[in-house]
């Protein structure tokens, strides 16, 4: 029988921890710590409350908490002295049905993690889904841990431990994120589609025009229509439009949306949980046959990325009349020009301009997408508000000294390139930090023909700066440009910039900001606000209508751009949860 919120917030102290059996291995003074803060807005609430009574508990109370868990396919499983609870998880994991081969290789990997670390290899192993990952992904996880520091590793255990909490109290109070689920089997079915040469290796990746862009764009399009949106649409330049008409005459549009292309081996979030949470909501709405007062239009951007060719923001750009025409002119790699690309597709370059949206029409642009960072996800935080989208300054710069032998040239007559490379880069680093919430990136480097026995004389890399605003950006990168003339100019070589971009920030429309903040506030979850580091198509529509971001945590330490890309169908459906708050909030 599943408890209720109601039953958990009125009963007894004892009765309670009898409902929170089990959520923690071998720890009940977790929950128990957790209860004396009731009542609970809701059972996210609850989650978020564990994870702090943990956080304050300290790194003693982390390490025995992780030594309390058994080994994968160790000896309590093999023994029958696993919890009830850990049995199942490790029967779905498929655990209790190895070959020899793979129970000894996971014995052995067991080994090797608990004399590195100290303490047993803890993985969530029913998922991001709840339904479990399979052995040969825990025998992957394992390998991969394996190469963590201690200290981040110990935290990475923590936070599975969380989530095989969260999963065991979804057991335990007859809650399934049903829309979650949708969302995450979404995200996946799309994962079919990948470019030649990357589909083959199973990776994903699905740049501007190409086979597998227009397979996502008619999935997209399928899925729309068979959530209920009124009119779907593809436009002139392949972006994916549905519109969920409004019950008034002449109302206004709330847009939203996010891209559908990818970078080359990427995830399957970045852009597409954007596009798939508020089919959601719509569908939701559809299925109650309710309307809004306002239209409400959800649109796939075609392209963010500038993967194939050099022009990124192309899908969300043409909204608001910025194509540039001399994009199409552009060729890929294999010298198919974009105009072709178009062409072939099915694509009218003659209708582009009849895509520009009329943003006196509009009420503005909200985006939802996963942080591509760590922040939520060490902070236990399925939600985050977002304040601004950095601004930007990068260049492509050079730095020539004088080549000459290494073993000859004595270290006060060098004119290093490196060296004078390496000191700036180290100021580099301490001065970003300085800010908080400013980043500074020296992302390429190269010595070219460099070699073992030779001073560099020349030092080619780029240079990547972010701020919440342009102030401080600004300021930022003042000082890091004087910063690198004066090392230069100390050590005798030279030094050259060449910009490459300059993007002002996007701070959010502060009502719209307002009304992300208490849309997250209604699922019981604290208010956490953040920067956004990377760019999104919010960035562009904020040249033209107000706009506001939520950010949705990612697993693996929040990475992005990257296969280890996830999230759990319970953050979705929080993000759900919080969307359909918005519109509803909006419409009274």
């Amino acid at each position: 029988m599943s408890h209720t919120l109601e039953q958990l917030n009125t009963a007894s102290t004892e009765a309670a921890l009898a409902m929170l059996d089990g959520l923690y291995e071998h720890s009940p003074w977790i929950a128990k710590a957790a209860l004396e803060q009731r009542p609970f807005a809701s059972l996210a609430a609850l989650k978020h409350t564990m994870t702090l009574v943990l956080e304050e508990a300290g790194v003693d109370a982390k390490l025995e908490l992780i030594r309390s868990h058994p080994e994968l396919a160790g000896k309590a499983m093999q023994t029958n002295t696993l919890t009830a609870e850990s049995t199942t998880e490790q029967r779905q994991a498929g655990l209790t049905d190895c070959t020899q081969d793979e129970l000894l290789h996971i014995q052995q990997l067991n080994q090797q993690y608990l004399d590195k670390f100290d303490f047993p290899f803890v993985v969530a192993v029913r998922g991001p889904r709840g339904t479990g990952i399979g052995k040969a992904q825990v025998i992957a996880t394992v390998e991969r841990r394996l190469l963590n520091h201690p200290d981040f590793e110990r935290d990475e255990c923590v936070r599975h431990i969380h989530r095989i909490a969260e999963i065991r109290l979804n057991d335990l109070f007859g809650v399934t994120p049903t829309q979650g689920h949708l969302v995450w089997d979404w995200q996946e079915g799309l994962a079919q589609f990948s470019d030649p040469g990357y589909a083959e290796r199973g990776e994903l990746t699905v740049t501007y025009l190409t086979l597998a862009h227009q397979q996502v764009a008619a999935s997209l399009a399928a899925t729309m229509r068979d959530s209920g949106f009124d009119n779907v649409t593809i436009d002139a330049v392949g972006n994916v439009v549905g519109i969920y008409n409004s019950d008034q005459p002449d109302a206004k549009t709330l847009l939203t949306g996010s891209h559908y292309d990818t970078v080359r081996n990427g995830g399957k979030y970045d852009g597409r949980l954007g596009i798939f949470v508020p089919i959601a909501c719509v569908r939701a709405l559809h299925a109650q046959g309710k309307r809004l007062p306002f239209n409400f239009e959800v649109v796939g951007f075609a392209e963010e990325e500038g993967q194939r060719y050099k022009a990124t923001f192309l899908g969300s750009g043409a909204l608001i009349g910025q194509f540039d025409k001399t994009w199409l002119d552009q060729v890929d790699v294999d010298g198919i020009a974009m105009r072709d690309a178009m062409a072939h597709a099915g694509l009218n370059v003659d209708d582009i301009d009849d895509i520009q949206r009329d943003t006196s029409r509009y009420l503005g642009f909200v985006e939802v997408h996963i942080e591509q960072g760590p922040v939520l996800n060490e902070m236990n935080l399925p939600l985050g508000v977002v304040t601004s989208i950095n601004g930007s300054v990068r260049y492509l710069g050079r730095i020539t000294g004088t080549a000459c032998h290494a073993g000859t040239t004595p270290m006060n007559r060098r004119r290093d390139a490196a060296a004078a490379m390496a000191e700036f880069g180290v100021y580099l680093e301490s001065r970003a930090a300085q800010d908080g919430d400013s980043v500074a990136t020296i992302g390429m480097q190269e010595i070219p023909n460099g070699c073992i026995n030779v001073v560099p004389g020349q030092f080619n890399f780029s240079l990547d700066i972010r701020a919440p605003n342009d102030i401080q950006r600004d300021a930022l990168h003042d000082d890091i440009v004087k910063a690198l003339e004066t090392v230069c100019a100390r050590r005798g070589v030279h030094m050259q910039l060449d910009l490459t971009v300059r993007a002002s920030a996007a701070p959010s429309a502060p009502d719209w900001q307002t009304r992300w903040e208490a849309a997250v506030q209604s699922t019981g979850l604290p208010v956490f606000c953040m920067p956004s580091g990377a760019g999104h198509d919010a960035m562009k529509l904020h040249e033209a209508m107000p706009q506001a971001m939520l950010f949705v945590r990612g697993e693996n330490s929040g990475i992005s751009h990257n296969p280890l890309e996830s999230t759990t169908s319970d953050d979705m459906q929080l993000c759900v949860d919080a969307f359909t708050h918005l519109l509803n909030q909006l419409a009274q």
